[in-house]
């Protein structure tokens, strides 16, 4: 990661929660960035951005305000093959990051393929309202009776049938019905 400001911070973030072992180049960090350091969850190398930070990488995200060390470091990445994501501009990305609404296990991401963060964000923070706290709950509750329905019916088809009757718009009224603590901050 070079770049350690506010956006530089989300995209560590995303790398610590799929379990990346994350080296952060930067002369200066947020708060959250530097706590990590402290607890040992990343390596921050307090300075600029040298070609040989690419050494050993997979893949490097660049998020620094430097049009000029982006064009740099998209260069070097692919001169060696490594992966790279230069934050908001697609023409030096390999790859994209999705906007993503998180439930516990439900993830939800939008995709614009760089064309547009700015639309993937706002498609985000509308389905983050619709779908809210409430289903991680459910979901939880599925997966318990996903389990159950496995072990109790073998036949494939009655099986199918039943969990899509299971994760039905029916079964999720009923749910927060059932337990109106779930709803968290939505109202239905």
């Amino acid at each position: 990661m070079v770049g350690a400001g506010e956006i530089g911070e989300g995209k560590i973030a995303g790398l610590l929660a799929a379990g990346a072992h994350v080296r952060v180049v930067a002369p200066a960090a947020t708060k959250r960035v530097r706590k990590w350091a402290r607890e040992g969850k990343i390596r921050w190398l307090r300075r600029e951005f040298r070609d040989s930070d690419l050494a050993e990488c997979l893949l490097v995200v660049a998020a620094t305000s430097s049009g000029k060390l982006h064009s740099r470091i998209s260069r070097l990445a692919q001169r060696h093959g490594i992966l790279c994501n230069v934050v908001d501009v697609p023409e030096l990305c390999d790859f994209y990051y999705p906007a993503v609404v998180r439930r516990g296990a439900l993830q939800i991401a939008v995709s614009t393929s760089g064309e547009s963060p700015a639309l993937a964000q706002r498609l985000r923070k509308k389905l983050e309202k619709e779908f809210g706290p409430e289903y991680e709950a459910w979901l939880r509750e599925l997966g318990k009776s996903r389990r159950k329905l496995s072990a109790r019916f073998r036949d494939l088809s009655e099986r199918k049938t039943k969990l899509h009757a299971m994760a039905s718009e029916e079964s999720f009224q009923a749910f927060l019905q059932e337990r109106p603590g779930a709803l968290g901050k939505k109202k239905r």
